[in-house]
């Protein structure tokens, strides 16, 4: 009945007015569940949560939430009020007043109730300073895609006329920056009314540090003070461009397109996916994108973020913008920007990225052959069907064994031609590991006929933690997402 999506959101079934839920009974009959206050179900609200270790956060809601004991929510009247109320209750005075009427952790609606109401306050000035501090948020929060209303990467703007990612980087930063500084006197602004108000310019400064503006474009808060403003400027443009790749991989998966905003395919099966709606940059056949450690497909992820990165900008520019996003991951020394951007993909996209950004909850699926990573690709879930398995056998498990028979055998080869003692044991290396990748991958061969036999369908009802302990030792990661170690 109730679920938590991958964008870490709680997903009620209220279909047919909730009827499952008020009606869900245990094995005997006898009726557990019992709803309390419909009336306010998806009523648009103001909320904060019941914790407040440290500073107020109350928040607006449109219509169509449901709040719960653990963030306590305020309804009533119209817009005008509900955003005075969120600016009322958003600066330091309330912040002192609340700290005095309950010190602990814990901030309930009885205490919100008896917080002294500045009625003189509830003017237009404020609603105007709380609205546009809400829209700052929302045009902070929709430009990461976790959002619901996310419509593409913000580097991958087709409004911005630039040439390369190192012009287009600096005016989304000012952007950013501007907005920061935007809100921050906003905030003051707010605080300075209220001191006022309450006679307080001796006791309270209007003062909001920007490690306080909550705005995940600002990197002080996102990464805390202990970092140097260089610090803090390399993270946010590591960041913004590990969320450019995962974009980009979107768009291979077809849940993205370069011809559209938003959401473009989240259904279930493949069904009803339209290779029409990717023009620009086709999305992948079958939502299969090989995530190696070397270039054994035309079609990894490696190999499509060449092709993106060329009709996103322009071919002429390509060198640089590899060189630009390379410098971006932490390059090793002496290392090739693709070579980079590979390692990325192969070792840290998943289990460092995109598990962190859907809190456990992946789109993305890693199936993974071992420690010796001799096959591993990502599978979008939508697009999952019962013949996922036999496909990935087909089109890529299948031919990478032929193709790691012709490499051992050319190495070999290599290896009794060398001219040097040097030369042959680089060769020998390679021979060992691949001999090792080969074993893996006969091992995963078998493991996968073994699933694909089995013709797995997937419940998107039932959520990721469930649906992904469906595939045993084929997925990566299974423990950390469904809490089991795997078959």
């Amino acid at each position: 009945m109730v679920r938590r999506n991958p964008a870490g959101h709680y997903i009620i079934n209220w279909e047919n007015d909730g009827y499952g839920i008020k009606n869900f009974r245990d094995q005997y009959g006898s009726l557990l569940s019992r709803p309390q206050n419909l009336d306010f179900y998806f009523m648009e609200a103001i909320s904060w949560s019941d914790v407040t270790s440290s500073s107020n956060a109350f928040r607006y809601y449109p219509a169509g939430f449901i709040n719960d004991a653990t963030a306590h929510s305020a309804f009533g009247c119209d817009f005008k009020w509900k955003m005075c109320l969120m600016a009322y209750c958003n600066n330091k005075f309330v912040n002192q007043i609340s700290k005095i009427l309950n010190p602990t952790i814990h901030f309930h609606i009885g205490y919100f109730n008896i917080l002294p109401y500045a009625k003189l306050a509830w003017n237009s000035t404020l609603e105007s300073i709380a609205t546009e501090c809400k829209n700052i948020s929302i045009c902070d929060w929709d430009s990461y895609e976790n959002s619901w209303n996310f419509s593409s990467h913000k580097l991958a703007s087709k409004i911005v006329k630039v040439s390369t990612l190192r012009e287009h980087y600096p005016l989304i930063r000012r952007q950013q920056i501007d907005l920061t500084n935007k809100m921050q006197e906003l905030e003051q602004t707010n605080n300075s009314i209220f001191i006022e108000l309450y006679g307080l310019q001796s006791e309270l400064t209007k003062d909001v540090p920007l490690s306080e503006i909550t705005l995940t474009c600002n990197p002080r808060y996102r990464y805390g003070e202990d970092k140097s403003d260089e610090e803090l400027e390399s993270h946010a443009q590591r960041d913004t461009i590990k969320e450019l790749l995962s974009y980009a991989i979107g768009c291979m998966m077809g849940r993205y397109s370069l011809d559209e905003f938003g959401l473009i395919y989240a259904h279930s099966g493949n069904q009803g996916f339209d290779q029409g709606r990717y023009k620009t940059f086709p999305a992948d056949d079958d939502g299969i994108v090989p995530a190696m450690d070397g270039d054994w497909f035309s079609d990894d992820a490696t190999n499509r973020i060449v092709e993106f990165l060329k009709v996103t900008w322009s071919p002429e520019t390509l060198e640089e913008n590899l060189k630009f996003v390379a410098d971006s991951l932490d390059p090793k020394s002496g290392e090739l920007p693709l070579e980079t951007i590979r390692r990325f993909i192969s070792s840290k996209f998943f289990k460092d990225h995109h598990l962190k950004v859907y809190k456990k909850r992946p789109i993305y699926w890693l199936y993974s052959s071992g420690k010796h990573k001799a096959f591993e690709c990502l599978v979008y879930l939508h697009r999952y069907n019962e013949s996922t398995l036999s496909r990935m056998r087909s089109a890529y498990v299948t031919p990478l064994q032929g193709k790691f028979a012709a490499r051992l055998e050319y190495l070999e080869n290599e290896i009794r031609a060398a001219s040097s003692t040097a030369a042959s044991r680089q060769f020998q290396k390679e021979l060992d590991t691949l001999k090792k990748k080969q074993l893996e991958l006969r091992e995963f061969d078998d493991l996968l006929r073994h699933y694909a036999d089995q013709k797995i369908t997937l419940d998107l009802d039932d959520g990721v933690k469930v649906n992904y302990g469906k595939f045993g030792n084929l997925l990566a990661e299974v423990k950390a997402i469904t809490g089991e170690s795997s078959d």
